[in-house]
């Protein structure tokens, strides 16, 4: 009798936790929307998106804000959100992957190799017709993909073990080289230098429905790939041996996890640039309060990292009124110090098992 018992328990115990994690990502949002140059209160946001719903027409009171919410912040908010939500996810899925908690986009190189993509693609005026505003993820995320093969394949050829400190290393290698092929392009670029300098900080202003419409198609197949790949990350984070063992095709869901991750890391660079450290942080963070089971960890990471970014877009817009702070400025301000302290744990951990 005892068991039903603590199963409904736990149960109720994560429906909980996942309608706190909700209303948090929903009160984010509010706060959003609401705060800036012009404070909206509360009620006037939910009249405005009722007659958006609705179709009900505003007073006139309340009308001169609809064009600020509908057209600058809430797009804007819900890209910052997208991002977070899919660089949590794929620094959650790397690190089950890779069986270490530094790994992420940002320090595997692959959000440098997104960025070249992106650049490129400016600079070169690369436009297929066909494809029209997927031109621009379509190069990222190809690029993104690229890079991290080349990471690995280098990471193997120095290190046959493949520590994490070796691909880390392989991967920062790889940024700076890149980096420096990004500003090899801004020196020979001419109009287009202000669009990749914002690439090169990470930002969201002045990001509209277009831009969501580039990400969306992205994030909903990257995320789901991952989401239902969360029984063979707990495979992984035993080993390919033993995930051999109980019956994973170890090579064909690596592979797939691979290109999940540089699908939403090419289309999170493609439309914000550069953001460091959230697909690093939030999963440790989430790691710590809720365990390292993916299905657990997945989900909560992504809802955890929509609301880290748009808190962290919320900031780079007020702190200093009327300007503002690059979101990448902001996200870097918080990562760098964890970072270094997740590496520092790390190595006495690792002091400690040898």
């Amino acid at each position: 009798m005892q068991k039903p018992s603590i199963q409904i328990f736990l149960q109720t115990k994560s429906i909980i936790t996942y309608l706190i994690l909700i209303a948090l990502l929903l009160s984010a949002i509010i706060l959003g929307v609401s705060i800036g140059t012009v404070n909206i209160p509360l009620r006037d946001i939910l009249t405005i998106f009722k007659g958006f719903l609705f179709n009900v027409n505003l007073p006139e009171e309340i009308s001169m804000h609809e064009n600020i919410i509908m057209k600058i912040r809430l797009p804007r908010v819900i890209i910052a959100g997208l991002v977070g939500a899919s660089l949590s996810l794929v620094g959650a899925a790397f690190q089950g992957l890779l069986r270490n908690p530094l790994a992420d986009p940002f320090t595997l190189g692959i959000s440098s190799g997104a960025s070249v993509g992106a650049v490129m693609t400016i600079f070169f005026g690369i436009s297929i017709p066909f494809l029209n505003i997927y031109t621009l993820p379509l190069a990222s995320i190809l690029a993104s993909f690229i890079t991290l093969i080349i990471v690995l394949t280098f990471a193997r050829k120095i290190d046959k073990a493949m520590r994490v400190e070796t691909i880390i290393l392989t991967g920062i290698v790889f940024s700076s080289f890149l980096s420096a092929l990004i500003s090899l392009m801004i020196t020979l670029t001419g109009e287009e230098l202000r669009q990749i300098i914002g690439w090169l900080l990470g930002s969201v202003a002045m990001r509209g429905w277009e831009h969501v419409l580039i990400i969306l198609p992205f994030f909903i197949v990257g995320s789901l790939v991952l989401l239902f790949n969360a029984r063979e990350l707990n495979a992984f984070s035993f080993g390919e041996e033993q995930a051999k063992h109980i019956g994973v095709n170890v090579e064909r869901q690596k592979m797939i996890i691979l290109i999940a991750g540089s699908m939403l890391t090419g289309a999170a660079v493609s439309v914000s640039g550069v953001i460091g450290f959230v697909g690093l942080v939030i999963p440790h963070f989430i790691r710590l309060l809720f365990g390292p089971e993916h299905r657990s960890l997945l989900p909560k990471s992504m809802i955890i990292g929509a609301v880290f970014l748009i808190a962290a877009d919320l900031v780079s817009r007020i702190i200093i009124q009327p300007q503002e702070l690059p979101i990448g400025v902001i996200t870097s301000l918080i990562g760098a110090p964890i970072f270094a302290l997740i590496l520092i744990r790390q190595n006495i951990k690792g002091a400690r098992n040898s």
